[in-house]
């Protein structure tokens, strides 16, 4: 299970102004950047370009904090990224924050990524016996005997049987540390906890690590990741650079 909210992409004004660096060619870049959309876009009404609709701005201003990339900018920047990562520093300076709910496991592999990322989470070491522990804590679909019946000795082989002693025993480890502020019965919270428990970090990436990650996972036989995957090619604005499905054309 994995969830991931408050997508949040931000600076495409510096990303563009220095893509154009190197060339000088700064004359060139047709985009339009508001800091506050509802007031600035009325003076722009009737300032478009010809192959643009004041629509079209509009809309994209509004899914892209403030940002409308136009299509001499969009057309330079699929350039650059098709050129490799040397010449598409520009995605680096575009920066996402999201909310990401899940596993243990999976957090273990998103560490892979270390360059590029922050991230900072909920506390497991500070707020593990905050709540009682919850079959909705934990990422599950996929242990067998979700359905539970049958014999006594076929449910304790069942893996969601063997899911639910083990949170039953976290309770009441968690109930006894709360009555007796024991540590010790913090340490076998902190050293029982399954990987399969569900994590809610803020995270800042950016273009040039997502794109990373999405050749490096979008195939990965975990379905977090290829959730992940695809919440990026389907929810980021411009994900044709991370993903490099570009037409042909371009």
């Amino acid at each position: 299970m994995i969830n991931i909210e408050n997508i949040h992409p931000a600076g495409w004004e510096p990303a563009i102004r220095g893509m154009r660096n190197p060339m000088n060619s700064w004359e060139k870049s047709d985009s339009f950047f508001f800091t506050n959309p509802d007031h600035e876009l009325l003076n722009l009404r009737g300032q478009c370009p010809d192959d643009v609709s004041f629509a079209n701005i509009y809309e994209a201003c509004y899914c892209n904090d403030g940002a409308y990339i136009g299509p001499n900018d969009l057309s330079l920047m699929k350039k650059l990224t098709k050129a490799g990562p040397d010449h598409r520093k520009f995605m680096r300076m575009i920066v996402v924050y999201m909310d990401i709910t899940a596993p243990l496991y999976w957090w273990k592999e998103f560490e892979t990524y270390k360059v590029g990322t922050v991230s900072n989470s909920c506390s497991t070491m500070h707020k593990i016996a905050e709540k009682e522990f919850t079959k909705d804590d934990f990422s599950c679909e996929h242990l067998i005997g979700g359905m539970l019946g049958g014999t006594e000795e076929e449910l304790y082989r069942l893996p969601m049987r063997r899911l639910l002693d083990t949170i039953g025993t976290l309770n009441e480890y968690r109930r006894l540390y709360l009555e007796t502020h024991d540590k010790n019965w913090w340490w076998q919270l902190i050293q029982l906890l399954p990987s399969s428990y569900n994590q809610r970090r803020t995270v800042m990436l950016n273009y040039e690590v997502l794109h990373n990650i999405y050749t490096a996972r979008k195939d990965h036989k975990l379905d977090e990741w290829r959730t992940f995957c695809q919440v990026i090619k389907d929810e980021l604005p411009y994900s044709e650079l991370i993903t490099g499905e570009t037409d042909d054309n371009d």
